[in-house]
């Protein structure tokens, strides 16, 4: 089995055509979506709906903090460009969209393979994972062998012993990874709808549970009509802004 693992598409329709596509291509037999389908973006309704269909043949799907503040009202901890988003999205989101997103959980099992938006320790105060500290106590938190998190927009692997010494490294595009069974591994596949790592294209990223490898891939996508679709949608234009930069 194949699993595409994606994250934080922040309603961003264009990106997450193309990670479809690629996926697609690349012989996905299932998905993973690691949350975060709301904010920043001007397509929220047509991403929740996208992956509402997924779910509903068997994919999994959690929830963000954009998810929740859309919900339940922006983070005093959101930047203000975010906070826009989220107030806009609770306006203009479809309520059967709004209801499914009520309804994600904050982590799902399946197998060896524990799927979370921002950490295992505390999936619903939304913790970054931003380094290997944090790393490790995700991984303690979970007899699971596998976690996939989303939350940071950059692409990262960590992995821990038996004896518990971590280690990590930031994936090259493209390249399978070994996942080698004398350890616990966390993988965060970046963001599709916003990377942050200074690359503008698209992030997900592909688990081979057969031969226990991990590729991680970045998908160029029309950064430009997502742009534009911003920009008429009276959000703020460093939303857009952020798109051509990659931050």
């Amino acid at each position: 089995m194949k699993i595409a693992l994606i994250s934080d598409i922040h309603a961003n329709r264009e990106a997450f055509t193309a990670v479809l596509e690629h996926a697609q291509e690349y012989g996905a037999t299932n998905h993973a979506f690691l949350g975060d389908f709301v904010g920043y973006g001007a397509d929220p309704d047509w991403v929740v709906e996208k992956v509402r269909e997924f779910t509903a043949l068997g994919s999994i799907a959690v929830m963000g903090n954009h998810d929740a503040g859309v919900l339940r009202g922006p983070s005093a901890h959101m930047t203000p460009d975010a906070r826009a988003g989220v107030e806009w999205t609770r306006e203009h989101l479809k309520p059967e969209h709004l209801e499914w997103l009520g309804h994600l959980p904050m982590s799902q099992i399946e197998g060896d393979r524990l799927y979370v938006h921002a950490n295992a320790y505390a999936p619903e105060g939304f913790e970054y994972v931003q380094g290997r500290l944090e790393a490790i106590r995700c991984l303690q938190a979970t007899p699971c062998r596998f976690v996939f998190c989303g939350h940071m927009h950059a692409p990262m692997l960590y992995h821990m012993s038996l004896t518990g010494k971590a280690g990590h490294f930031e994936p090259t595009d493209a390249t399978p990874v070994p996942l080698l069974p004398n350890r616990q591994w966390l993988a965060i596949p970046g963001s599709t709808g916003q990377p942050r790592d200074g690359n503008p294209a698209a992030c997900y990223a592909m688990f081979d549970t057969d031969q226990s490898e991990l590729t991680f891939y970045r998908v160029p996508y029309d950064i430009q009509s997502a742009a534009d679709r911003i920009r008429a949608a009276g959000l703020p234009s460093r939303l857009a802004e952020r798109l051509f930069e990659g931050t």
